[in-house]
């Protein structure tokens, strides 16, 4: 005949009461009242910045520095807006870092790929090559940023796009072979022999099988290193200096005069420069988020 263990009734009501309270925490932030708090809260911390910057390029200059308000109360002008188009050449460093990023990305995408696809199914580089590209991605730019520039003077490429193109597209290398390591690892081998089996090279299989299963991981990865490129300031800084091939980020840095910071006239700046890059998140949200989701799953 077993014993029954002799359980504390003080003891049981303890773990009743502590199961209750674990299981109202559960539903509290994972049912759907806490879903909808937490979707606001993140909406809350990335809209209000946004919302301010956008009053701030519609409040008079006098209410800007004497006001702190979110809401302009002494009315709405677009002076701001004409005066950053006026004072600045805003429009040719917009282009500029359009220019860079397009093609920089362009670039990245054109050598990650097969070099991603060559180290992880044929095994180019051993552990070593894999190890030391990621290794430079962790390693702080400003290290390697005299180097780059001495190079880039004695190759005549200071002070141009073409430059800074180059420098965007290395460094955003690493962050792109990491991204479509994670594709790449999702393909089952079955198919490519298959492809082999039917007379397909190297190349052949990589173009016709491998990257149209990949397209949206290529496409989400593509947009990261444009918005990587687009919002990159120190390598733009070091080597550009001038209007013909400065890029946005450095162009905000010219709101900053003699007489202090221009305010008004930067928000106004900042939020132009802003607009390109949601309108390319929402067009390619759709491919970005099921290029992110199904990259998280290495097989």
């Amino acid at each position: 005949m077993k014993k029954t263990a002799h359980v504390n009734p003080r003891e049981e009501i303890q773990f009743t009461e502590s199961r209750n309270f674990r299981y109202y925490l559960r539903t509290l932030f994972l049912g759907r009242p806490g879903r909808i708090v937490l979707l606001i809260l993140f909406l809350a911390m990335i809209l209000i910045p946004i919302l301010f910057i956008a009053t701030t390029s519609l409040k008079v200059p006098i209410e800007i520095r004497k006001s702190g308000a979110l809401l302009p109360s002494k009315g709405i002008t677009g002076e701001n807006w004409v005066k950053a188009f006026r004072n600045v050449p805003l429009v040719r460093y917009l282009l500029n870092s359009l220019i860079a990023a397009v093609f920089s990305t362009v670039i990245v995408i054109v050598v990650a790929v097969p070099a991603t696809y060559s180290m992880i199914r044929f095994k180019t580089g051993g552990a070593f090559l894999p190890a030391w590209i990621l290794g430079t991605y962790v390693m702080p730019p400003i290290v390697v940023s005299i180097p780059i520039f001495g190079m880039f003077k004695l190759l005549g490429l200071q002070n141009t796009l073409l430059g800074l193109t180059l420098v965007h597209a290395m460094i955003n290398m690493p962050i792109a072979v990491w991204l479509i390591d994670s594709y790449v690892r999702t393909i089952p081998k079955e198919l490519e022999m298959a492809a082999w089996i039917d007379g397909y090279n190297k190349w052949r299989t990589l173009l016709k099988v491998v990257v149209p299963l990949i397209k949206p991981g290529v496409v989400a990865t593509a947009v990261i290193c444009m918005i990587l490129s687009w919002n990159e300031f120190l390598f733009a800084l070091i080597l550009t200096y001038s209007v013909d091939s400065n890029t946005f980020p450095i162009g905000i840095s010219r709101f900053v005069g003699e007489h202090g910071l221009q305010f008004g006239e930067m928000s106004a700046a900042a939020l132009a420069g802003i607009i390109p890059i949601y309108i390319l998140v929402f067009i390619f949200s759709r491919n970005l988020v099921e290029g992110l989701t199904k990259g998280g799953v290495k097989g």
